[in-house]
C-alpha cells in the first residue's frame, strides 16, 4: 500500500474488485482524491461508475480491497448511515426534493443538527437560524426562490436545490451523479460554477456523460472501463487517449 498518497487523500480506494453474479464489476480499481479536490468520473454504460460510488457509500460490500476516508476509516466496515455521518453526502441523477415544502423548508429539514425525538419533540429545527439556510441558498442561486414550493421549481433548480441539502449537512465529500442531465444550457454552465466553487472547500466527485460539461470543471477526468481506471489526466489528455477514443468517445 503506497502510505504516502493514503495519509494525503481524503478518499483512497486500492484493488478493489466487486462482483456479481460472476460479473466483475470493479476490477482491481485504484483511485485516490485530494482534500478539495474535483474530479470527474465518466466512462461507457457498465464501466464500474455507479458500483464505484456504491462502495464508497457503503451500499455495496466490496469482495476485496481497500477502501479509506481520511488515511483512517476502513468504509468497507460500516453501514450506509455511519459512512454519511462521517460526511460523505450522494447525489443521485433524478433529483429528490421535498416538493410540497418551500425551498427554505426543504434545506431546514436537510440542516445537519440534532434529529432525535427530543428535537422534534421541542420543535428544535424549527428554530435553526434563517442566516444558515440563506447562507446555503445563496450559494446554490435559489435565495430569490426560499418561500416558492419546491414543486414550481425548474429541473435544474431542483438539482441546485438538491446540491443544497446535502451542502446543509455540512460534508467533506460530495458524490454527484450526472448533475446537468435535463439542464438547460444556462442551467449547465452555472452547474459547473457552482460545482467548481463547491470544490473550494469540499471534495467532491462527478459522474457524467456531458463532455462540454466535463470541460468546464476545469478538474483532473478519470475514465473507467470493465471496472479499472483506464486513463487519467486533464480533459485534453484522456480526449487524446486512442484507448478512450476507441471505448467511449469514439462511439
Amino acid at each position: 500500500m503506497l502510505n504516502t498518497t493514503l495519509t494525503s487523500a481524503l478518499l483512497y480506494l486500492d484493488g478493489v474488485n466487486v462482483t456479481f453474479d460472476g460479473f466483475r464489476a470493479l476490477n482491481n480499481l485504484s483511485l485516490a482524491l485530494a482534500p478539495n479536490e474535483m474530479r470527474a468520473i465518466i466512462g461507457p454504460n457498465g464501466a464500474g461508475k455507479t458500483t464505484m460510488m456504491d462502495v464508497i457509500t457503503g451500499k455495496t460490500r466490496p469482495d476485496e480491497g481497500d477502501v479509506m476516508f481520511g488515511g483512517t476509516v476502513d468504509l468497507t466496515k460500516l453501514d450506509e448511515a455511519a459512512i454519511a455521518e462521517l460526511g460523505i453526502g450522494r447525489k443521485f441523477q433524478k433529483p429528490t426534493v421535498f416538493e410540497s415544502h418551500t425551498v427554505a423548508d426543504n434545506i431546514r429539514l436537510a440542516l445537519k443538527g440534532e434529529r432525535g425525538p427530543w428535537s422534534a419533540l421541542f420543535g428544535a429545527r424549527n428554530h435553526i437560524a434563517d442566516e444558515n439556510i440563506d447562507k446555503v441558498l445563496e450559494k446554490v442561486r435559489l435565495i430569490e426562490h426560499r418561500e416558492r414550493p419546491a414543486a414550481d421549481l425548474s429541473h435544474g433548480q431542483k438539482q441546485w436545490l438538491e446540491i443544497a441539502m446535502l451542502l446543509a449537512q455540512d460534508p467533506k465529500l460530495l458524490l454527484v451523479d450526472e448533475p446537468v442531465a435535463g439542464m438547460t444550457d444556462a442551467e449547465t454552465e452555472e452547474t459547473a460554477r457552482l460545482l467548481r466553487e463547491i470544490a473550494q472547500d469540499h471534495t467532491v466527485i462527478v459522474v457524467e456523460h456531458d463532455m462540454a460539461f466535463v470541460r468546464d470543471l476545469d478538474c483532473k477526468v478519470t475514465v473507467l472501463h470493465e471496472g479499472s481506471v483506464l486513463a487519467e489526466g486533464s480533459i485534453d489528455t484522456v480526449s487524446a487517449n486512442e484507448r478512450v477514443i476507441e471505448v467511449y468517445l469514439g462511439r
